[in-house]
């Protein structure tokens, strides 16, 4: 048999793929190592970010923010504050006085301006009216009838010249003359009391005013005492105040006071028109008024006003914000900065008012740096970074006409003549 001697045949493609295992298997490691290397490299640039925005210094150990103000010198005057009513000047209830009536009319309502002698409302008097034309009449009759006695008394005394009547005829005649003239003048007096009770019957405005309040309408059944309409005159206002005996000589007349009219959210100064000589023996209060004119009517009356008075004599202070103390009682506490360090201090206050504090400047000295803001974190002899406040309004004080704050109109009032 023939013998095949030709040469095996290669699998088709068996060269290039040995090849291309060798290949994968020498850059599949180096594709890690290198991967390996960006992650190690990437972790070590974050590592040394995130330590570099470590703050290794303790919290404790660094200054803490605050703001300061300075403290200022003044002087502080002790107040004290009362309430008292704002009063018309004049005030008038008009109603009948003599009859009891119902009501016919009433011809204003309250906040009319009204004049002296206007009509305000009438009443139903007829009965009144008849009555009052019955006595007018029967007046008349008297009198007519004492005229003719009197005539027939001055005949009859001429007659007893001569003879011709008796002296008992004339005295008789005399006495009845006398007897009618004292029912004519009785009947007067009642005509006057008739007409009286007529003109009770038209209520009339006893002075130029306003009206305050309106109590019935027409149809109710009113008595005497009983008031329809009432009238105020506010031309000036009166603040009438109950003060302690104690503050006697503190509101003497002529003292200015400070008044804050809680209506009107405004404050004026005025001083003591008068203060009573003797106290109210049940509350042993000292009753003051204070006058306030205003022409235009602005005020209201029967309102709530505020005065503060100043007592005792004025004393050098030290005066800081309100909002750079903790008040407990009479003490405050406060801190101060010295050479960027915080001092705490309890001291005593001598007083507060319109947001701002009094001390004595032996305790506190003026120009001393006070923390307003930051205080809460604040312990004594903390290394602090102090920013001066740029004003008390930005510290938060109200009390003043900054933006946010609360208005009141500064007025000067001088007592009426």
């Amino acid at each position: 048999m023939p013998t095949d001697t030709s040469p095996p045949v290669p699998p088709p493609h068996e060269g290039p793929t040995r090849r291309t295992s060798k290949r994968s298997r020498i850059w599949i490691p180096a594709i890690i190592l290198i991967a390996v290397a960006v992650v190690a490299l990437v972790g070590f640039l974050l590592r040394n970010h995130a330590e570099a925005k470590t703050n290794h210094v303790a919290l404790s150990a660094a200054p803490k923010e605050v703001t300061v103000t300075r403290a200022e010198a003044t002087t502080y005057r002790p107040t004290h504050r009362y309430v008292g009513t704002l009063r018309p000047w004049i005030e008038a209830k008009i109603g009948p006085q003599f009859i009891s009536s119902y009501v016919s009319t009433v011809l204003v309502r309250p906040g009319a301006v009204v004049t002296r002698g206007q009509v305000l409302g009438t009443l139903d008097c007829r009965d009144a009216s008849a009555r009052s034309r019955a006595v007018d009449l029967e007046a008349r009759a008297l009198q007519s009838r004492q005229v003719a006695l009197a005539a027939q008394a001055q005949r009859m005394t001429g007659l007893l010249d001569g003879g011709y009547i008796a002296a008992n005829e004339v005295d008789i005649n005399s006495a009845q003359s006398i007897s009618e003239e004292a029912r004519v003048r009785a009947e007067r007096s009642t005509l006057v009391d008739a007409q009286l009770s007529v003109g009770d019957c038209t209520l009339r405005a006893p002075f130029d005013g306003d009206i305050g309040e309106r109590w019935v309408d027409p149809g109710a059944f009113v008595r005497p005492g009983e008031s329809v309409v009432s009238v105020i005159d506010r031309a000036v206002v009166r603040l009438v105040v109950d003060v302690p005996e104690s503050d006697f000589s503190a509101v003497a007349p002529k003292n200015q006071v400070e008044i804050h009219m809680l209506s009107l959210d405004q404050t004026v100064h005025a001083p003591i028109a008068r203060r009573s000589p003797e106290a109210d023996p049940s509350t042993r209060t000292i009753h003051i008024e204070i006058a306030l004119p205003d022409p235009e009517h602005r005020i209201p009356v029967n309102t709530t006003a505020e005065i503060l008075v100043g007592v005792g004599q004025p004393v050098r202070a030290t005066e800081i914000p309100l909002i750079g103390a903790d008040i407990n009682g009479e003490k405050a506490r406060l801190f101060t900065v010295d050479d960027s360090t915080a001092h705490d201090h309890t001291v005593p206050v001598l007083g507060e008012a319109a947001g701002d504090l009094f001390i004595d400047p032996k305790l506190l000295a003026a120009g001393a740096e006070v923390v307003l803001e930051g205080r809460a974190a604040l312990r004594d002899k903390d290394k602090v970074d102090a920013k001066e406040a740029a004003s008390v309004a930005d510290a938060g004080v109200g009390g003043g006409d900054g933006d946010g704050g609360p208005t009141s109109a500064q007025l000067s009032v001088d007592p009426p003549k």
